[in-house]
């Protein structure tokens, strides 16, 4: 009897599990290269690739590593998935699942973590903010991204506008000559919806007024609270996210584990 033959009056590999489970980390690998690709391009931008010792210049967090870790943790992963699929090879199957297990409990712990641990992750996001605050002029993506917090959740600073004081920049210091020395960056400025170009001044001396006038001008809530504020406001949105994920990872899983027992299957017929 032939191989062929007793193939198909045996096992078989299931194509819908295969080429569905391709098709899953197609998506997943092409996402990853391009997150990958940014992050590359970002640094190579910044000068970051021809002078690594940058790297260890940033004075706070830099947005371009978190598309290097997940492009290059989506990229590894999709690349894994797609060519075990294609290939039935059960080594690269079990790294997937494997992996996208390891990913899942790391999510599951840190979940838990975090709502057992709240306080002391509160007092870490106040110290992330005020580390990157210092930062603020040093690096381009560290500073848009903080200018996108401010004017998305409108607060001012981790706990308040004069957390600001901590920026060589913008500290009221008789020593510093900056001109946006005592001021604020535009994205704590209250937006006029009768503008349309931005006043990248708005914030000068703001903090040299009183707490009145500040309000008229620009946000005195800190971005703890207002992020506090914005889970509580959408925790049926940020739960359902992550529940979401994490069906998708045990999905992707499952079919993983479904393919490597057809395979290992069909191979105890031959």
């Amino acid at each position: 009897m032939s191989r062929k033959h007793r193939h198909l009056k045996g096992a078989e590999v299931s194509c819908c599990v295969k080429y569905f489970l391709f098709g899953f980390n197609i998506i997943f690998w092409l996402l990853g290269a391009a997150f990958l690709g940014i992050g590359l391009w970002a640094w190579a931008e910044k000068g970051v690739l021809s002078n690594l010792s940058l790297i260890t210049d940033l004075g706070g967090f830099d947005p371009v590593w978190l598309f290097m870790v997940v492009g290059g943790v989506m990229f590894i992963l999709g690349f894994a998935g797609c060519i075990g699929a294609l290939r039935e090879n059960t080594l690269l199957l079990k790294f997937f699942s494997v992996f996208l297990g390891l990913i899942f409990f790391l999510e599951l712990t840190a979940g838990i973590l975090a709502f057992v641990f709240k306080d002391w992750i509160k007092d870490q996001l106040n110290f992330f903010i005020n580390n990157n605050i210092k930062a603020y002029r040093d690096d381009i993506d560290l500073q848009n991204l903080i200018d996108f917090t401010q004017e998305y959740w409108m607060c001012c600073g981790a706990h308040g506008p004069d957390d600001w004081n901590q920026n060589i920049y913008f500290n009221c210091t008789d020593r510093n000559p900056s001109r946006e020395r005592c001021g604020v960056p535009f994205s704590c400025c209250v937006k006029n919806p009768a503008e349309d170009i931005i006043n990248t001044q708005c914030g000068y001396d703001i903090r040299l007024e009183g707490d009145l006038d500040r309000q008229k001008s620009i946000y005195t809530k800190g971005c703890v609270g207002q992020f506090e504020k914005w889970l509580q406001d959408n925790l049926i949105v940020v739960a359902g996210i992550f529940v979401g994920t994490a069906l998708l990872q045990i999905f992707g899983i499952c079919l993983a584990q479904n393919l490597v027992s057809d395979v290992k299957a069909v191979k105890a017929n031959w």
